[in-house]
């Protein structure tokens, strides 16, 4: 964990979903990926995932009648949504460690939101799949799809901080995506990236970088002065 990082009063923890809370987005990118090649884009799973992974639906799917110049039905992208909702039903799980990381911040009474670039639909299967709806109110979760605004614009976190009143720079975001922490970065707010070690880090300064969740409450209680 990171040492001698730069205390501030924290008002606000903001999650992002895919990656963070839920592991799922490969199913989701894989489901892509069979689309893509549907309309002739020869692509990989792996390929796929690598490139879809954070992205918005409407984008993907002008890059995918893009590279197959094929033309797309005018609402596959809403298609998609309930596909990938209809799937997370069933196969959602939760990213090892979530559960008791949630927990573990809640007991810090810190109030907590989550921001994230999949729709509210996708988002409330996934987190009644997992169980994690039990922690996160409905209220307090906040889709860039439904904004029409996806990361890495920073407008989710901003959202975000507005609906609980409070400044960006009191927020702490938990990302894992390289959008979500451009999003983070631009709204003005802490920003802690989860990510394997082996994997590249992120062109931005200041970003705090951890490799599990069970790390993440640690970097809270060392960076926020207002717990008890």
């Amino acid at each position: 964990m990171a040492e001698n990082l730069p205390k501030k009063e924290i008002s606000l923890v903001i999650f992002d979903c895919d990656g963070v809370l839920v592991a799922g987005e490969h199913l989701s990118t894989a489901l892509m990926s069979a689309e893509a090649r549907k309309y002739g884009w020869s692509i990989t799973d792996k390929e796929g995932d690598s490139i879809f992974s954070g992205g918005e639906l409407k984008k993907i799917g002008e890059l995918i009648a893009e590279k197959s110049g094929a033309t797309l039905p005018a609402d596959w992208s809403d298609m998609m949504e309930r596909r990938i909702a209809e799937m997370m039903k069933i196969k959602a799980v939760t990213v090892d460690g979530a559960e008791d990381m949630i927990i573990e911040i809640i007991d810090m009474n810190l109030p907590i939101r989550v921001g994230s670039n999949s729709s509210s639909q996708e988002m409330k299967a996934k987190f009644e799949r997992t169980g994690l709806d039990e922690h996160l109110e409905e209220g307090r979760i906040h889709s860039a799809r439904d904004l029409n605004i996806p990361k890495p614009n920073p407008d989710i976190y901003l959202h975000a901080a507005k609906e609980e009143g409070v400044s960006p720079d009191n927020c702490i975001v938990l990302e894992d995506s390289d959008a979500g922490v451009e999003a983070a970065v631009r709204a003005g707010m802490t920003c802690v990236l989860l990510r394997d070690p082996e994997k590249p880090g992120t062109k931005f300064e200041g970003v705090i970088r951890i490799a599990h969740l069970s790390e993440f409450p640690g970097v809270v209680r060392q960076i926020a002065t207002n717990l008890s």
